[in-house]
């Protein structure tokens, strides 16, 4: 028995050994193979509607300079500093020396006395600031990402309000962009005067910038560019390498763009800019009644 198992154990070294460091080639050559495809898209024909609809906030015009238009003397003083006044109240009475002639100065419109310290007596040039009124109007303010601006390039003047638990969705005018000094980009239009709004409240602005039907679309992240041309990469389906091509735009409602010129109906082309980091999708789902988990991930 011992001359038994000094066999098996001498068999079971040298299977070990074997394995080892004499692998069998056959078995090296057929290990598992992968390889990552880039993802291609159609042309396909569809309709698409640029709507900007955007968060914002009611706020008061700011407070403007009312200056007089004449050289004389205060002779009396008829509001005060925080008042409110209407369009065409008079503010001062100034007596001119020379011609003599006496001359009422007159709130331009109605709203607030933000600062007003004139006195009888006082002297008043032409040019020269009597009083700082806050108009009575009020505006829409909305904070805009830069690159949002490229939707706007053909916005018209006017977009709709809403105010949660306020009036019946109204259109604001005079629609315009502004950045301010911090370099905040943002969005702002008008109150009608008729519309009773106050300021802080939260408002949404929506925005219809265009719309067209039976266009040919193609997902935004296949452009390299944007903004009226671009070049995308045309994938011919046999493995080829893919041929890059200028194509004209249109309409975008940012995930989908309008090729107005450079593709065809039915072409393929790859979903993604080459070297560029794919979009992060968020993934969420129920872990519990009324309770949501979400992750993110990256979309291909």
């Amino acid at each position: 028995m011992p001359i038994l198992f000094v066999i098996i154990g001498v068999a079971i070294a040298a299977s070990l050994t074997k394995l080892a460091f004499f692998p069998d080639a056959q078995i090296s050559a057929e290990q598992p193979f992968a390889e990552i495809a880039d993802p291609v898209t159609s042309v396909e024909r569809g309709s698409i509607v640029n709507e900007l609809s955007l968060s914002g906030t009611i706020a008061r015009d700011a407070a403007y300079p009312v200056r007089s238009e004449v050289n004389g003397t205060i002779t009396h003083v008829h509001v005060s500093q925080g008042q409110a006044v209407y369009a065409g109240q008079v503010l001062v009475t100034v007596k001119q020396d020379f011609p003599s002639r006496v001359f009422e100065i007159a709130a331009p419109e109605a709203g607030d006395l933000a600062e007003f310290s004139l006195v009888k007596g006082q002297t008043v040039s032409t040019g020269g600031e009597i009083a700082s009124l806050e108009p009575a109007r009020y505006h829409v303010l909305s904070t805009v990402e830069p690159v949002q601006l490229y939707r706007l390039l053909d916005a018209p003047s006017n977009a709709s309000v809403t105010i949660t638990g306020g009036p019946a969705p109204f259109d604001c005018t005079g629609l315009r962009t502004q950045v301010s000094e911090g370099g905040t980009t943002s969005v702002r239009c008008s109150v009608p005067t008729d519309q009773v709004v106050f300021p802080g409240l939260p408002a949404m602005l929506t925005i219809a910038v265009g719309s067209v039907d039976d266009a040919l679309l193609i997902p935004t992240t296949a452009v390299k560019g944007g903004a009226g041309s671009g070049i995308v990469w045309v994938d011919k389906g046999d493995g080829s390498e893919p041929e890059t091509r200028e194509v004209v735009l249109g309409v975008s409602d940012g995930s989908m763009v309008e090729v107005i010129d450079g593709l065809s109906e039915g072409e393929l082309i790859r979903q993604f800019v080459p070297g560029a980091a794919a979009p992060v999708e968020e993934f969420c789902y129920e872990i519990a009644p009324g309770q949501e988990f979400c992750e993110t991930g990256i979309s291909w």
